[in-house]
């Protein structure tokens, strides 16, 4: 397991097929911008994998599977078509950074507390419309943005209370009615 500054020194591979070449090399791997439209399965094999981008493709789910990534730290899938994050998501133990904005996701796992080492949660523009009450056990988690997601005020004091040490960055209420 790489510290950030290490992480940050490892060659980013943005080629699949030339990241299969050495797999046990590959700790950065960014796909973004490929017209995926699924996820590939041959990222399991790569289990020194720290640092995954898979944004801005058209991929509508990620596989359980997942959790086989057990070192992953920062994981992008922003900018898919992602409706759902697997309950295997809370397998990844030492992710630090989640970015999935830009999706149609309408809800949070309840998975999502048991990642104790989650920093930041960048959620903005999606359709979710439940937030768990495990949000609360993201003792290191320190910035989540939920822009762009219609949100009443008492669900706003909700997820604030829920998360008092971090900085939450809203819209304005939607001043709407939720069931």
């Amino acid at each position: 397991m790489l510290d950030s500054a290490a992480l940050q020194a490892q060659p980013v591979y943005d080629d699949l097929h030339k990241a299969l070449l050495e797999p046990e090399k590959v700790y950065r791997l960014n796909l973004s911008k490929q017209k995926l439209n699924i996820f590939p399965e041959e990222i399991i094999r790569f289990k020194n994998l720290q640092e995954l981008n898979l944004s801005k493709n058209k991929i509508d789910s990620l596989p359980e599977k997942i959790c086989t990534l057990a070192h992953l730290q920062i994981l992008n899938v922003s900018g898919n078509k992602l409706k759902y994050l697997p309950d295997s998501i809370g397998s990844l133990k030492h992710l630090k950074k989640l970015q999935a904005s830009r999706n149609n996701l309408l809800e949070i796992p309840t998975q999502i507390g048991e990642l104790s080492n989650l920093e930041v949660l960048d959620l903005w523009e999606n359709d979710i419309g439940i937030f768990p009450d495990e949000l609360g056990k993201l003792k290191k988690l320190r910035w989540m943005d939920l822009r762009v997601i219609l949100i009443d005020d008492a669900m706003q004091q909700r997820i604030q209370k829920l998360l008092p040490d971090v900085k939450i960055f809203f819209s304005p209420s939607c001043h709407c009615v939720t069931g």
